[in-house]
């Protein structure tokens, strides 16, 4: 091998380590993490309830309950309500007798299926470096350093305060959002509803 090929080679590998070393840091660089000390395993919970006033004469479910969908859960007056979807019982109105009225709660329930991590964040604290499909590791007090991993569907479009504060101090209050990521639900069933969990956000 002449001096020139080999002094050649020499250069086209340093080029190619600089270009991987300057590659590399730049991955580094653009990826983060996020952690949210304090989330939830929870879904959206499913009222039953009559359309007209009347009194409570019969509960068919308790709370625990695995139900079918279009399943008798209650009798109100003339009206026997049923489930919607599939799912689990979580409360119970099973006071008999009970006067109801039009629109209120006799059976509360979720779809397990819906299932979710939710966490709540500053604005302050990298929410603006958030978004949808960002990968997450979390875990479940319930369950030590097991990890799970989902994946970011829902950032709140609007904080969790409520109304307009005005305030004469030159310190405006922090807002805070909620975030949402689903998991797998089928290949973490021991994952419950009102488990509490922490949450790690991989940011790009």
């Amino acid at each position: 091998m002449t001096p020139l090929r080999t002094q050649l080679i020499f250069i086209g590998t340093g080029v190619a380590i600089i270009i991987v070393g300057a590659l590399a840091a730049y991955l580094i660089a653009t990826k983060g993490e996020i952690a949210v000390d304090t989330a939830t395993i929870q879904a959206p919970l499913i009222g039953l309830t009559s359309t007209a006033p009347g009194r409570l004469d019969a509960i068919y479910v308790n709370t625990g309950d695995t139900i079918a969908a279009n399943q008798p859960v209650a009798e109100v007056g003339a009206q026997v309500i049923t489930s919607k979807v599939a799912g689990l019982v979580v409360s119970v109105n099973d006071t008999i007798g009970a006067l109801v009225g039009a629109g209120e709660n006799v059976v509360t329930m979720i779809d397990p299926s819906q299932l979710r991590v939710v966490g709540r964040i500053d604005e302050t604290k990298g929410l603006s470096q958030i978004q949808i499909g960002d990968p997450v590791t979390f875990t479940v007090d319930a369950f030590g350093a097991k990890s799970f991993t989902g994946v970011i569907d829902e950032i709140a479009p609007t904080s969790n305060q409520s109304g307009i504060v005005f305030n004469i101090s030159s310190q405006r209050e922090t807002q805070q959002f909620d975030i949402k990521a689903r998991f797998d639900t089928s290949s973490y069933p021991l994952l419950k509803n009102g488990m509490s969990a922490r949450l790690l956000i991989h940011t790009q």
